[in-house]
């Protein structure tokens, strides 16, 4: 847009067609161009396009944005008092899921949660833990349920049919029951590996787990 000597406003106009696009200088009068104005924004920008010899700026500005306080929620682990837990744990590979669950007890321990607010469930294996915590969750005496567990391959695809059915069994505990189901179930290569990561080298995944279930 352009302003010439006589106080009229040549307006660049852009027409688009099938056949092409063009661009024409129509004549408008000062009085006939209204100037509307600016609302808050949350843009600041300038701008400026030339044509045929004339380069026209443009600055628009605005004051800061006003948006709303966004809100954080996070977990907290010192504030434990009247929480109650839940532990399915598997016997299958007891050598394994043990020091898991003394982990996780201990981290109760640390976090002040009452040994009274926790129960324990021995499952057989790592394949029925789904289906008890879920009823565990349903009952509503618990804010969280934690699932330890041992799969440990070996020289068959039992290994992949078991894994695959434990994760899904306690991701449905907690979808159907509404209730924080964690995931404590080692699946490893290896005795070496499980034993790596229930006390060992790789730390405690039952202790982690009880934390996650705290916070």
């Amino acid at each position: 847009m352009a302003l010439n000597g006589n106080g009229c406003c040549w307006v660049q106009e852009r027409i688009l067609s099938g056949n092409g696009c063009g661009v024409f200088l129509t004549p408008r009068s000062r009085s006939s161009t209204a100037i509307l104005p600016l609302k808050s924004t949350a843009l600041s920008f300038s701008s400026s396009f030339q044509f045929q010899g004339f380069v026209v700026d443009r600055k628009q500005s605005s004051s800061s944005i006003q948006t709303a306080a966004v809100r954080h929620l996070v977990g907290s682990v010192t504030k434990t008092q009247g929480l109650r837990f839940a532990v399915v744990v598997a016997r299958f590979n007891e050598i394994v899921t043990k020091p898991l669950l003394e982990g996780a007890l201990d981290t109760f321990r640390k976090y002040s949660v009452n040994e009274e607010d926790i129960d324990v469930v021995w499952v057989p294996g790592s394949f029925e833990i789904g289906i008890v915590a879920e009823r565990l969750g349903k009952s509503r005496n618990y804010h969280a349920i934690l699932c330890i567990g041992a799969v440990i391959r070996g020289d068959t695809t039992h290994y992949d049919a078991v894994a695959s059915s434990v994760a899904s069994g306690v991701l449905s505990a907690g979808l159907n029951s509404g209730v924080p189901c964690i995931f404590g179930v080692l699946t490893c290569e290896n005795m070496d590996q499980a034993l790596n990561r229930a006390g060992g080298k790789s730390g405690n995944k039952g202790a982690e787990c009880a934390l996650t279930a705290v916070s």
